[in-house]
């Protein structure tokens, strides 16, 4: 099955690029996303903060460490700065940090881009980003308001919840959403859980899979996608084998 049909094929197990590849270049850079793609990854995974003056962009923190006046570093607060700041303060080209626009520019519909947003009130700028482009976008977050805003904004695109923690009843976090996807910490996945959210005709994610031995139980399960740091090494974890 090809990458673009596994985006509604929930389950063909799909092999997410964290950060992009950031084993191979900074994470969340366009050369990551890139890399990610080139090793064969299904989809990709970022973050994203929105500016000053409300452009989306791609990075983790909510801040840069930046040089201070006094010879040490201070914090740059990503919301409170504008574009150029943040540009000027990143330095590295290698390591600029792209705008969500730049970074869908580059991936111009190869597999879809999950997007997390790590960040409440910048709902609206993310879906009219997205919509922007045929690329196929999710968005997912810790936050699980900020899931319920952006499906109350545009139903059309999938939405997951964040959790590091274990849900007794997945289903009903996820109705109550909105959301498609649930992204659970990998080690607090167990079969039973993957069964509820498969009844509720939900998706499992699981983050962040990098050990060989997890990928393949995971995948015995029934889970949806496995995201990683390691792309080309759980794919091949979880192949099916040849012949």
């Amino acid at each position: 099955m090809d990458r673009a049909r596994k985006w509604q094929a929930s389950r063909e197990l799909v092999n997410i690029g964290h950060r992009g590849a950031s084993l191979h270049a900074p994470e969340n850079t366009l050369a990551s996303f890139a890399r990610a793609i080139e090793l064969g990854a299904d989809a990709i995974e970022l973050d994203v903060h929105a500016t000053r003056e409300g452009v989306v962009v791609v990075h983790h923190d909510p801040s840069l460490r930046v040089p201070g006046r006094d010879g040490g570093t201070r914090q740059l607060r990503i919301g409170g700065a504008t574009l150029n700041e943040i540009g000027r303060a990143a330095g590295d080209a290698s390591a600029k940090i792209p705008t969500l626009r730049e970074v869908l520019d580059l991936v111009a519909n190869r597999v879809p881009v999950y997007v997390e947003v790590k960040a409440r009130g910048i709902e609206e700028l993310v879906v009219s980003c997205v919509r922007e482009y045929s690329t196929r976008c999710a968005v997912h977050a810790f936050d699980h308001r900020i899931a319920r805003r952006v499906h109350a904004l545009a139903p059309e695109i999938p939405t997951g919840l964040l959790l590091s923690s274990y849900l007794l009843d997945p289903a009903r976090a996820l109705r109550g959403a909105g959301a498609r996807d649930l992204w659970q910490q990998w080690d607090l996945i167990d079969e039973p859980l993957v069964a509820d959210v498969h009844r509720y005709g939900g998706r499992v994610v699981a983050w962040t899979v990098n050990e060989a031995a997890a990928a393949r139980t995971l995948a015995g399960w029934g889970v949806d996608a496995l995201c990683t740091d390691r792309v080309p090494d759980i794919r091949a974890a979880v192949a099916p084998p040849e012949g």
